[in-house]
This record gives C-alpha cells, sequence and structure tokens, in this order.
C-alpha cells in the first residue's frame, strides 16, 4: 500500500483527505505543521507528500526545499487557494510536481497522485544522475522538449513575436522577455533555444522570485562541500548545468544586488566559481532573461545594476498578454481543451456560446496560466459535449456584470476605477472627474491609493516586499497598481 503525507494545519481538510485516501487504497499521515510534517517524514518515509502552501511555521518553498534535500525522489503536491496560483507555479519550478487549487475535486485528486506516483517510478533513474552532476543537463534537456508544447496562435501579434523568435534564435545574443505574469515568457525562451543551435544542448529554468536571498548565490552558481552551514555535499548551479546550452533567469529583477555583482562578471568573463571553491569553470551559455518590470526603470530606483542591464539587453522581445491577442483566444482555449481531454481521458467537444462571450470579454490577468488551469477545472466539471458557464470561476461568469464605473474625487489626477472586492477590473479607463462632494466610497479609495503608494515608496518599489505589508498578494497589488496607473 502507497504512503501519502499530508500536511496542512486545516484540520478538516485532513480529516477529509484521510478518509479519502484511506477508502482509495492508501496509508495516510497527517501534519498540522511543517515541523511535524518533516519528523514525520522521516518515520512514516511516504511515497507522496501533499502540502498546503501557507502553514503557520513555513511556507511552502521552505517546506519543499527542506522535503526535496532529505528525499529528492518523493513527489510533493502544492495545495492552494485559486488566488495563489502564481506563487504555487513558483514552487513547482523548485520541484514541486504540480497543484492543487482549493475546493478541492476527488477526481482531480486521485488523477494528480497517480501521475505523480507514475512519474516518479519512471523517472528516478534519471533524477538521481540529475543530482550527480552533469546528467542532468541530459534529463533538462528531455524535460524542455516535452515541456516546449506551446502554439502561437493566428494573431498578429502572435506572427509579431514568431517571427521575432525566428530572428534573434539563430544568434547568440543575450534576450530580454517582458511580459505579465503566465503570458508564456518561459515558452518563448524556450522557443528561441529550440530555435538556436543550442537546440540539442540542455535548457535549464531557474525563477529567481521563488528563492531566497540566501540560496540564489548557491542555485546559480552551485557551493562546494562545507562553502557554508548546511553545505553537506557539493551541488551543480544551475549555469553549470546549462552549460553549453541556454539559461534562462525568470524575473530576474528580484535577485539580490550583491548576487547580481557576481553575475555581471560571470556574463563579462564567461568563467565562474562554485561558491567555496577556487577554481575557474569555463562557461559556453547562451544567457535569456525576463521580467515583468521594465529593468532600466528598476536600475534608476536602485534595485537593478545598469551595467547588468545593458548586457542583457542584446535583443529584447515584449510578449502581450492575452486579453491584447484577442485572436487568439479561443485559438488558446482549444488548446488547452485537447490538452486536458488528453489527460482526462475525456471527449469534451468545444465550448458554449455564454463561454465563448465570457473569454472573449474577460480581461484574463492570469493570463494564459490562468486560462489553463480554468480550463482543466470546467472540463473536469463537465458531463456533457461542451463546457457550459456554470463550471467556469464566478469572477470570469459574471465578469461583465461586475464591471462598472463611478465618479470620484481623484488623487493625484490619478484614474481611479470602483472594484467589488476580489475582483480584479481592467486597468486605465477613461473616467470624468467628479466635482460633488466625496462620498464614503471614494473616501475609501482614495485612502487605498495613498497607503499602497507610500508602502511602494518605503520599500524602494519592491512588490513582494509591499505586498506582504500590505497583507495581499503579489497578483492582487499588480491589478490595483494597473488601476491606479502606479
Amino acid at each position: 500500500m502507497q504512503r501519502i503525507l499530508v500536511i496542512d494545519d486545516d484540520t478538516d481538510i485532513c480529516l477529509l483527505l484521510r478518509r479519502f485516501l484511506t477508502k482509495n487504497n492508501y496509508e495516510v499521515a497527517i501534519a498540522h505543521d511543517g515541523n511535524t510534517g518533516l519528523v514525520l517524514l522521516q518515520e512514516f518515509r511516504p511515497d507522496l507528500v501533499m502540502t498546503d502552501f501557507r502553514l503557520g511555521d513555513m511556507d511552502g518553498g521552505t517546506i519543499l526545499s527542506k522535503i526535496k534535500e532529505k528525499f529528492p525522489f518523493i513527489p510533493v503536491l502544492i495545495i492552494t487557494g485559486y488566488s495563489d496560483i502564481k506563487i504555487a507555479v513558483n514552487v513547482m519550478k523548485l520541484g514541486a510536481y504540480d497543484y492543487i487549487t482549493k475546493p478541492l475535486f476527488p477526481d482531480e485528486i486521485l488523477l494528480t497522485i497517480k501521475k505523480a506516483l507514475e512519474s516518479t517510478e519512471s523517472e528516478q533513474g534519471s533524477m538521481q544522475s540529475s543530482v550527480a552532476g552533469k546528467e542532468s543537463s541530459n534529463d533538462t534537456k528531455k524535460k524542455s522538449s516535452k515541456a516546449a508544447k506551446y502554439i502561437f496562435g493566428d494573431g498578429d501579434e502572435s506572427n509579431y513575436l514568431l517571427k521575432q523568435i525566428k530572428l534573434v534564435g539563430p544568434t547568440n545574443y543575450s534576450v530580454l522577455i517582458y511580459g505579465e505574469s503566465g503570458s508564456g515568457k518561459e515558452a518563448v525562451a524556450q522557443e528561441i533555444h529550440l530555435h538556436s543551435k543550442r537546440a540539442s544542448q540542455p535548457f535549464i529554468a531557474m525563477d529567481c522570485g521563488a528563492i531566497s536571498r540566501d540560496l540564489a548565490g548557491s542555485e546559480l552558481f552551485g557551493h562546494e562541500k562545507g562553502a557554508f552551514t548546511g553545505a553537506l555535499t557539493q551541488k551543480i548551479g544551475h549555469f553549470e548545468m546549462a552549460n553549453g546550452g541556454t539559461i534562462f533567469l525568470d524575473e530576474v529583477a528580484n535577485l539580490p544586488y550583491e548576487v547580481q555583482v557576481l553575475l555581471l562578471r560571470v556574463v563579462q568573463e564567461r568563467t565562474m566559481k562554485r561558491i567555496g571553491g577556487t577554481k575557474e569553470i569555463p562557461l559556453d551559455v547562451r544567457i535569456v532573461v525576463a521580467s515583468n518590470e521594465k529593468l532600466h526603470e528598476a536600475s534608476k530606483r536602485g534595485k537593478f545594476r545598469e551595467d547588468l542591464f545593458h548586457r542583457f539587453n542584446e535583443f529584447s522581445i515584449d510578449v502581450p498578454p492575452l486579453r491584447d491577442r484577442k485572436a487568439d483566444i479561443m485559438v488558446f482555449a482549444k488548446f488547452f481543451l485537447d490538452q486536458t481531454n488528453a489527460e482526462l481521458g475525456k471527449n469534451v467537444k468545444g465550448f458554449s456560446a455564454d463561454v465563448i462571450e465570457n473569454f472573449m470579454t474577460y480581461a484574463w490577468y492570469g493570463n494564459l496560466r490562468e486560462m489553463r488551469n480554468v480550463i482543466k477545472r470546467a472540463t473536469l466539471l463537465t458531463d456533457g459535449e461542451f463546457i457550459e458557464a456554470k463550471t467556469l470561476p464566478f469572477e470570469i461568469s459574471n465578469y461583465s456584470k461586475l464591471l462598472f464605473t463611478d465618479t470620484v474625487n481623484v488623487p493625484n489626477n490619478q484614474p481611479i476605477v470602483n472594484q467589488i472586492p476580489e475582483i480584479s477590473v481592467v486597468s486605465s479607463p477613461i473616467i470624468e472627474v467628479s466635482t460633488k462632494k466625496p462620498s464614503l466610497k471614494s473616501a475609501a479609495v482614495e485612502a487605498e491609493y495613498e497607503m499602497i503608494l507610500k508602502v511602494l515608496k518605503d520599500v524602494n518599489f519592491n512588490k513582494s516586499k509591499a505586498a506582504r505589508l500590505l497583507n495581499i498578494d503579489r497578483k492582487t497589488l499588480y491589478n490595483k497598481m494597473k488601476m491606479f496607473e502606479l
């Protein structure tokens, strides 16, 4: 009987999962905090771990790194709320197998667990070789070819994007990719790699926004045994793993300043040393980086080194958000539907007229990643031949009804849109400034604007820190910054 360890501080969820998984012939152990979970990990020796992303004593990234340090081959599933999908995807890049969003659906849980366990059994040998050293580049190459199942659509924006990729791909230029979260920046980077002379070499991706300040240098450059407390073995860094191929640094603006200094030397000299090491290691690596904020603006604020920005900016590509690619929305929707049908063994043929209208109207703030998740959930809930509006999240099926504007006193001449709580709205609409007396609603909007602006200034526009201080997630902060044109 296979064993599953569930780590969640919600006792009701733990109880339900224990009952459900036990009925499906799994042996289950429960922990209500991260530290207890790590103790059970040693004693229970599970085949799979399911952990909530937000635990009382540690976050998903921390517990994942601790699990992988001790048992690198155990698949980990992240349990997360819908609003935390971007964070969950970032944690996946650190080694989680997949994520499951709340509310939890039985069929989705069983399918994901089954796939995770089967994948681990078939790939364990290759994973072991990747930990050993250079053999990992071959594994990554195979994984990148599988992950490159991406389409570009038929619209003008997609055709122009593909034209740029084909133009810069065969060169050895460093490429800077701009785009919103979930818009497909990593897929674009993979396409650049596949159009290059390095296509047969490894493609290594690293999310700089999901790695702690203390571990960033080690992840990039590796370390020698004993280089610092906890460095029990030698570690091969992402640059060394990518040697001969392409390294993709996502959310590169989040790298600590001291790591940027080390990175600049690597980019200039094309050599590196592992942390704690003395040996110079020659590098032949193409660098592709991505950011959802403009690096030249970050450099003006002192957040990002200007000389490093110029090194990266030999060629830049802007990936348009999904809401600006209307001609491609249903192309991507059908693509994700076909993928999900294959995963679930279903034969959902398409979308109802209401769903198509919802898809074309909705602003898709989470872009392709959000669409894929929405269609996976809707397909799972669909019993007939077509996906109906009732299977969509509330904010999508009711989007056109929830959008409304009101005239308010505008702070500092900034455009304002009133917003129903938890619902994102279209950014930068044209609104007339009212000369009426301020209402309670307008006063609240004005206060919110002033608070967000103050916190952003206090943390030098570090969005991660600002979101934590405001007690909201980064996606909500981005939406509010768009709304206020900050």
